[in-house]
């Protein structure tokens, strides 16, 4: 049976508080993965399947709620930890929002019933594959998050490799920008074709997966601020 201390110093201190964060950042990433299929049902006018993997979102952002709950559960203010507990709550929110937006998406595809226009299709194909891209940089960002605890955040090394990635995550928002100005530019061209209310919801999936980069972006930020302090 594994020893449990129930020192008053043992409760005080925690070796590594990113394990939590890192397996958040796994569920989230895993509903972030689930877009593609979500849109592959709908450019085949599957209706069922489009449903089929709206509830699968929904169950894995519901599954990543459940870490981000019990983490902060396990955060209390006594607890000394090796970077500001306020800028970890803020990172696991940042992780949380990324869930949600999946959410966002899937309900909107739930609810309106759209066709996807032929000449838009290549473009939200190079959306998504930007938005698994940036999300995949964040997420090894995250898992890079141990080493610097174990090196006190000030390993040369480590930092260049986790400086690296962040540059990496910088340069594949950059990336979806210039995607996202065509994808806008294309619906734009194609406004007066479409039902204006579905013209409406795509601007709105478009903005969503925009703000996937835009939050793996601001977790980089986050990032920059451990290593600074």
């Amino acid at each position: 049976m594994p020893f449990r201390s129930t020192s008053p110093l043992s409760r005080l201190l925690r070796k590594s508080p990113f394990k939590p964060i890192q397996e958040h950042m796994r569920a989230v990433f895993v509903c972030i993965c689930s877009l593609p299929p979500l849109f592959e049902a709908l450019f085949d006018q599957d209706r069922e399947k489009v449903l089929e993997h709206a509830e699968q979102i929904r169950n894995l952002e519901t599954e990543a709620d459940k870490i981000k709950s019990r983490f902060r559960l396990n955060m209390p203010k006594t607890l000394l930890l090796p970077v500001d507990r306020e800028d970890l709550l803020n990172l696991i929110a940042d992780q949380d929002s990324l869930a949600d937006i999946c959410e966002n998406i899937g309900k909107i595809l739930t609810y309106r019933d759209m066709e996807v226009p032929h000449t838009l299709k290549p473009y939200i194909d190079e959306l998504l594959e930007g938005t698994i891209e940036v999300s995949g940089e964040a997420r090894k960002m995250i898992e890079e998050l141990d080493e610097l605890v174990e090196v006190g955040f000030g390993g040369g090394r480590e930092i260049e490799k986790v400086s690296k990635i962040i540059a990496g995550v910088r340069k594949s928002e950059h990336n979806i920008d210039g995607v996202l100005n065509r994808t806008r530019q294309e619906l734009f061209a194609i406004e007066s074709e479409l039902n204006p209310v579905d013209v409406m919801f795509w601007y709105k999936i478009i903005e969503l997966l925009s703000n996937i980069s835009d939050q793996a972006e601001n977790m980089a930020d986050r990032l920059l601020l451990f290593l600074s302090r």
